[in-house]
């Protein structure tokens, strides 16, 4: 888990006088500090997804299940401790959806409402499932998404809801890749309502690759994996109003991954006031 400054400590690349106002900003992260994540039982732990509590708490899951799992910082030290919420997304909430499940649940973005709510999107069966900690029950969101089935991908489970976030009545879904999309859905009656592609101004590549979506401050803040960066949006206009770069911060010797993909292993984000928070799925 990383946690990088993105006020006092980001260095901006300016461009030049005469194309100010034709480029965004763009920053360079820099590691205000790094923690080791211990997973329950020393078992194989893949984060996917971070969440940002209001009282300051760090959720993740494990993209090997539905539960969600909370950050619990281990003072003096360079070390977390992941514990599975007793009555979250249990078995038995589930129990409802087993016969249409297909292969395991595979939970890849977390989110919450203003109401208390928390949202996980699967990947395999393309669900967006939300637990009400009050009624202590899990629900499915009836939503149809006909309207932007042409940019699923129509055998590869594992390229399609990889992140969600919440904000201004919506609920923002990332497709992962293999027509990479973000879409919009209006929270309250389930219908789409937008789609839409960004990508940062120094990619040229034929696909994007989303990891997960923040919402903070009326922004939409969008990981791009494949690019190594984080793009803070205005959900209204879709313009992208910041870049910050982290390639350089997950490539310190120190804490580089052996990584057999070409792609970073950052899978999740959560978005404060003065820091972006990062999560690693190293594969195992």
């Amino acid at each position: 888990a990383w946690c990088a400054n993105w006020s006092d400590e980001v260095q901006a690349q300016e461009p030049a006088p005469e194309k100010t106002a034709a480029l965004i900003k763009r920053h360079t992260l820099r590691a205000e500090q790094i923690w080791q994540l211990n997973p329950p039982k020393g078992e194989r732990f893949d984060a996917s997804g971070l969440l940002l509590q209001p009282n300051g708490e760090l959720l993740t899951v494990n993209d090997r299940g539905a539960g969600l799992f909370r950050i619990e910082f281990r003072n003096g030290t360079n070390a977390a401790n992941l514990v599975l919420l007793p009555d979250c997304f249990t078995e038995a909430q589930l129990a409802p959806f087993a016969k249409e499940k297909v292969e395991r649940y595979d939970c890849e973005g977390i989110a919450r409402d203003e109401q208390g709510r928390l949202y996980v999107c699967e990947e395999a069966n393309r669900w967006i499932l939300r637990f009400d900690p009050a009624a202590k029950k899990v629900e499915r969101l009836a939503i149809d998404w006909s309207p932007v089935q042409k940019y699923f991908h129509p055998t590869d489970r594992n390229a399609s809801f990889e992140g969600i976030a919440i904000g201004a009545g919506k609920l923002y879904v990332a497709n992962e890749r293999q027509q990479g999309r973000i879409i919009v859905v209006d929270l309250a009656t389930g219908k789409i309502l937008d789609d839409f592609v960004l990508r940062p101004s120094a990619s040229n590549a034929r696909d994007i690759h989303y990891s997960d979506l923040s919402w903070f401050d009326g922004a939409l803040f969008v990981l791009l994996r494949e690019s190594r960066c984080v793009l803070q949006v205005d959900p209204t206009t879709k313009k992208v109003l910041a870049e910050f770069d982290y390639g350089e911060m997950e490539r310190d010797p120190e804490v580089v991954y052996h990584n057999k993909y070409p792609t970073s292993t950052m899978e999740g984000l959560a978005v404060e006031r003065d820091f972006i928070w990062l999560v690693t799925d190293n594969n195992g």
